[in-house]
């Protein structure tokens, strides 16, 4: 079985629930059901990593401190990259290398994400060009100032343009769910629900 690598970009004044809710998803994620599945990975579908400019401790918003698994430059090739919000994307949106990586780690996924204010860094490596998007109500507008040609979507929660992009914090699980449904069926994201005991009601649009 082949696996699906996860990328997920952490950095300082992430917000904590942008990064761990889809970890928690594509990492419970197995296509054998029931409890006993999960003490194993032998039908994970996903391996899900967090990575980020150094390994150095990251600094999460709350104070909690995440040891990133992968540098850049040591990073495995990723599948699925998530970029996720926080406060800490407003200071990474004039940081050049962290969009010009994104744009790279982008360029050879097979499915870009965002979760939050996620979505201004994918705008700012210009991944969102003509496509709808969301993000954190907060930022909205900002992400329309960012470039005015994506097609902003204010009362959704996921969307779905080729790049799928999610409102705020809790609604990246959301994200995490809709990739997990199309790429491994209804039934077995349904099951991951279950198993986590999250009440799946959104589907992107």
């Amino acid at each position: 079985m082949k696996r699906h690598a996860v990328g997920i970009l952490i950095f300082d004044e992430v917000e904590v629930l942008d990064f761990a809710g889809p970890f928690e998803v594509f990492s419970r994620t197995r296509l054998v059901p029931g409890a006993d599945s999960r003490r194993n990975d032998d039908s994970a579908p996903f391996d899900v990593f967090t990575v980020a400019r150094t390994r150095d401790v990251v600094k999460a918003i709350g104070g909690l401190r995440v040891v990133p698994d992968y540098a850049w430059g040591h990073a495995p090739l990723i599948d699925i990259l998530v970029i996720p919000g926080g406060f800490g994307t407003r200071a990474l949106l004039k940081d050049s290398p962290t969009i010009e990586w994104i744009r790279e780690a982008a360029a050879s996924a097979s499915q870009v994400t965002s979760v939050c204010t996620g979505a201004l860094l994918l705008a700012k490596a210009g991944l969102l060009t003509g496509r709808r998007a969301t993000t954190h109500w907060a930022g909205l507008d900002l992400l329309a100032a960012l470039d005015p040609t994506i097609q902003i979507e204010r009362g959704l929660r996921v969307v779905s343009d080729v790049v799928v992009t999610s409102a705020g914090v809790s609604a990246g699980i959301d994200m995490a769910f809709t990739i997990v449904e199309n790429l491994c069926g209804r039934a077995v994201a349904d099951e991951t629900a279950r198993y986590i005991e999250y009440p799946r009601a959104v589907t992107a649009v």
